[in-house]
């Protein structure tokens, strides 16, 4: 396939923040001047693609010129190979990148292979670390890695085994405000020893916002101050520069990076 960067968003725990952080890095990466096409997993939810919908319905309402990326909404009953959109996509776009449903899933378990970058956002807290690693509930130590770790490991194996490319595996640590310093410590420090035991990179996210949910309708983002007029705040500056940092932390100016997988430690 040509040289597209396939950017796969992928948790099988909903509430994590994932189809929100899909839609602003696509739109942040449309906004830099990159050719960005979307394409949208959950058949059923549809998050991705009615936020983008939203979002072009926006621009031909007010006459603003909001840079959208190419998007589809993938459907196996209509036919739709995952394969045949991502080559299309591929054949005059630069990044690619897919929102998948929160669930275990065939077509997600593809684009984990498929991917580049393989983003995992999970809220700073010990039930969403679960899914990536066992905790010990007095030492707070890591036990072993989790049933997710296991599979994200297979799937790096596989994509060594097609084209010998290696999948950079990011998880995106996104802030509750309700938590405690102390249990925010202990998180951080299980995902830290985690990371060297299974071969992540985890990066500062976005924090829990009220402003996430609000721009949904209008399909804005932390990006179209502009566009939001007079109703943006300290509070929209301030996650703007979070988003920006959080894109920065997926270090995509180092494309390509098809390239031999690193050696490294298998899950368990």
């Amino acid at each position: 396939m040509p040289n597209a960067h396939l950017i796969t968003f992928a948790n099988e725990k909903g509430g994590s923040g994932k189809s929100t952080t899909s839609v602003h890095v696509a739109v942040a990466l449309a906004t830099a001047g990159r050719r960005v096409a979307a394409i949208d997993l959950d058949t059923r939810q549809r998050t991705l693609a009615r936020y983008l919908e939203n979002r072009l319905a926006t621009a031909q309402r007010t006459g603003e010129a909001l840079a959208t990326p190419s998007f589809e909404t993938f459907d196996p009953a209509r036919g739709h190979l995952l394969d045949d959109l991502i080559e299309g996509f591929a054949a005059d776009h630069e990044v690619i990148v897919i929102d998948t449903p929160g669930r275990d899933d065939e077509h997600a378990r593809a684009a984990i292979v498929r991917a580049d970058t393989l983003v995992t956002p999970i809220n700073d807290s010990f039930v969403d670390l679960d899914l990536i690693g066992q905790v010990d509930p007095e030492t707070f130590k890591i036990r072993r890695p989790s049933f997710y770790s296991e599979l994200v490991w297979e799937a790096r194996k596989a994509r060594g085994r097609i084209d010998g490319g290696t999948v950079d595996w990011v998880l995106l640590r996104n802030r509750l405000q309700h938590l405690e310093a102390r249990n925010m410590r202990r998180v951080a420090d299980a995902m830290q020893e985690l990371s060297k035991r299974v071969g992540f990179r985890v990066i500062p996210g976005l924090s829990e916002r009220v402003i996430y949910r609000e721009l949904f309708p209008k399909g804005l983002t932390l990006l179209d101050l502009k566009a939001i007029g007079s109703e943006a705040g300290i509070g929209h500056v301030a996650a703007r520069q979070e988003l920006r940092e959080m894109v920065a932390g997926l270090a995509l100016s180092q494309w390509p990076q098809h390239q031999a997988a690193p050696s490294q430690a298998a899950a368990g």
